[in-house]
């Protein structure tokens, strides 16, 4: 992933989690360009996976060529639960190195409150399952990676896969599973009522801050709908390996939150790997970074 690519998710996260948030009532969902696609790699955009908001469509990346099932690598974007796009897609070099790959949309926040966005990607992930045969996946085999509210999504798939409350029927196929087999959460929110422990240019317990905006109201008043969307709340033994990554200068989401959430998946003996990357802030990339999320989604979906 290019340096300069990882600077712009990385502003454009700042933007969305500063200052502006307060001015964001009902931004609509403006959609960015669509990145260049590989050699030898075909988009197929906007696959509904629901009907019940505009916002449940997928984009699928599939290598032209495969001799076999591909394992998937689903990408959550991240933006607050207020913005984002599936067009950005950081996951799209993963064609390269033989998988598929999805990215996805969900409901934001100023549309739909919390379980929402989980019951969409839940939604998303269980579609993608019904339809593997009609695209070469390996239903067996799929990865999940997010960033910022993205991370925190990814986090609920890897922690929730088995929480009935948070499944919904988002798109039906309810007799299939939302579990995914990898998770990397990139800098992702894990345990909201602790956020404002640490310094951050945000009041994450503020009546409009992001937490509040998705949760429904002010976290350190509303603990209880707070707990429900930590996926620290779900951590259990038969959790899905983890990959966390995550800047020891990060501004917005303090790094005590992937602190968590790796001691508490190593609590219960959860295979997690853990990086800080120094110096970074909310979003990073190159080279090194990115063979470090290739390295263990070959370890944990490549067929050995």
């Amino acid at each position: 992933m290019p340096n300069n690519l990882c600077h712009v998710i990385g502003c454009a996260a700042l933007l969305l989690l500063g200052s502006c948030i307060s001015a964001q009532q009902n931004p609509p969902r403006n959609r960015p360009q669509n990145r260049p696609l590989p050699p030898g790699v075909k988009a197929i955009r906007d696959l509904e996976y629901a009907k019940d908001s505009a916002a449940q469509k997928l984009d699928l990346y599939l290598p032209e060529k495969t001799d076999a099932p591909l394992p998937l690598i689903i990408w959550v974007h991240g933006g607050a639960w207020l913005s984002g796009d599936k067009a950005q897609c950081p996951a799209l070099s993963f064609t390269q190195n033989g998988y598929a790959v999805a990215s996805l949309n969900y409901r934001l926040s100023q549309e739909a409150k919390f379980p929402a966005q989980i019951e969409d990607c839940k939604g998303a992930v269980r579609w993608l399952r019904a339809h593997a045969g009609n695209y070469n996946l390996d239903a067996a085999r799929f990865g999940a990676w997010g960033s910022s509210a993205g991370g925190h999504l990814v986090a609920l798939l890897g922690t929730a896969g088995d929480v009935k409350d948070l499944e919904g029927t988002i798109g039906g196929n309810t007799e299939l599973s939302s579990r995914v087999q990898a998770v990397c959460d990139w800098f992702g929110p894990t345990d909201f009522t602790k956020m404002a422990d640490f310094p951050s240019i945000q009041d994450h317990n503020a009546p409009d801050a992001p937490e509040a905006r998705l949760i429904g109201g002010p976290v350190q008043e509303n603990k209880d709908k707070a707990a429900r969307a930590n996926p620290i709340t779900y951590v259990s033994k038969d959790d899905p390996p983890f990959l966390i990554m995550h800047g020891d200068k990060d501004p917005l989401v303090p790094l005590n939150q992937s602190e968590l959430l790796r001691d508490a998946l190593q609590k219960v003996e959860v295979s997690v790997q853990f990086q800080v990357i120094e110096g970074a802030g909310h979003g990073f990339g190159g080279r090194q970074i990115n063979q470090t999320v290739k390295d263990f989604f070959d370890k944990h979906l490549k067929v050995k």
